[in-house]
């Protein structure tokens, strides 16, 4: 939709009509002193037709229009955006540790690994968070702040479907990435603060412990709702056959569960796709999403096109003038050449 910020200035579109039908002042015409040979005199008249003198006066005409549309300043008023009425971010801490390439997954009829079932699933969580502020972290031997807070949760799934496994080494720094979340958090204070901890292993890197991460989260009031990842059994074949192994083993189920309930979260189990997207269907209970929100309409200026085609209608109509200027010339000056020759014989 196109509206104009000014628009009383299109009042200014006649102005040309009043000035053009004003009376014109007489004045006495000056008279030649000099008298020119009247052969001469007719070959330096130009005859101009009713065709010729309404094409200057349309191009002027639409000059003008223009110039007085560019001036009300139209604008492209697009479609309402929601906008949350009260903020919330949500940070989202990935394990892209060696143990995630463990391929104990089901996701749709096929085992895949835990990462790779981690990005579809989570993916989908991410596109229902509409008015959440997001961020990525990817943590290892050390956590990486991959995308900072945004409201953009395609750049945010992105980001996630793009990262890969030994990333960022094949460690797990749990607790740095819980210190790097509460470092991000600071940067606005008034919040709901959720971190959404998915691992499969426990603490083995990392300069900060998971006890002194913790402790700062619980001092900035931040919610951690942590994920263990991974089966319980799985086949494992070798020269001797199969076996049932548990490939979960270092999952430090305890240490999570306490990093959660000291903060007011939960944690959760994942064993499956099925379970993880349980999962996220209760995180969406736990931490609704805005629903009172405002809306607002984006709103691009126009004004540059209508006086980027005045600019070039004028400079044409006066490359056109100096050209036409110059035909008259020449025929003047190959006719005196004539003349001239008539005299000398």
């Amino acid at each position: 939709m196109i509206n104009f910020a000014w628009p009383w200035l299109l009042a200014l579109l006649p102005l040309p009509l009043f000035v053009y039908f004003l009376p014109a002042k007489k004045t006495k015409q000056a008279t030649s002193a000099l008298k020119m040979p009247t052969l001469i005199r007719v070959s330096n008249e130009v005859t101009v037709s009713s065709q010729s003198k309404k094409l200057p006066m349309l191009l002027l005409m639409t000059c003008w229009i223009l110039v007085v549309v560019a001036l009300s300043r139209p604008q492209w008023l697009g479609d309402a955006i929601d906008i949350p009425t009260q903020g919330r971010e949500m940070m989202i801490a990935v394990d892209l540790s060696g143990s995630m390439q463990i391929e104990d997954m089901q996701l749709n009829n096929s085992t895949v690994n835990r990462l790779t079932m981690l990005k579809v699933v989570l993916g989908d969580f991410i596109e229902r968070r509409v008015g959440d502020r997001l961020g990525l972290i990817l943590f290892g031997d050390d956590a990486y702040m991959q995308t900072p807070m945004t409201f953009d949760r395609k750049t945010v799934k992105q980001m996630l479907d793009e990262s890969e496994l030994g990333l960022v080494g094949r460690k797990t720094a749990i607790g740095d990435a819980i210190a790097l979340a509460v470092k991000r958090f600071d940067e606005k204070k008034e919040s709901n603060k959720v971190l959404l901890l998915l691992t499969d292993g426990q603490n083995t890197a990392g300069k900060i412990s998971p006890e002194q991460a913790l402790e700062l989260a619980v001092a900035k009031d931040i919610t951690i709702y942590t994920v263990g990842i991974g089966a319980e059994v799985m086949i494992q074949q070798s020269l001797f056959g199969s076996r049932r192994v548990n490939p979960s083993s270092e999952l430090d189920e305890q240490s999570l569960a306490e990093i959660a309930e000291k903060t007011g979260g939960k944690y959760f189990r994942a064993k499956d796709s099925q379970g993880m997207s349980e999962i996220y269907n209760l995180l969406d209970q736990l931490e609704p999403i805005e629903q009172d929100q405002q809306q607002m309409r984006p709103l691009s200026a126009l004004f540059y096109w209508p006086l980027a085609i005045a600019t070039i209608i004028t400079t044409l109509a006066i490359l056109m003038m100096n050209f036409k200027s110059l035909i008259p010339t020449a025929r003047q000056h190959s006719k005196s050449s004539s003349y001239s020759s008539i005299g000398k014989r």
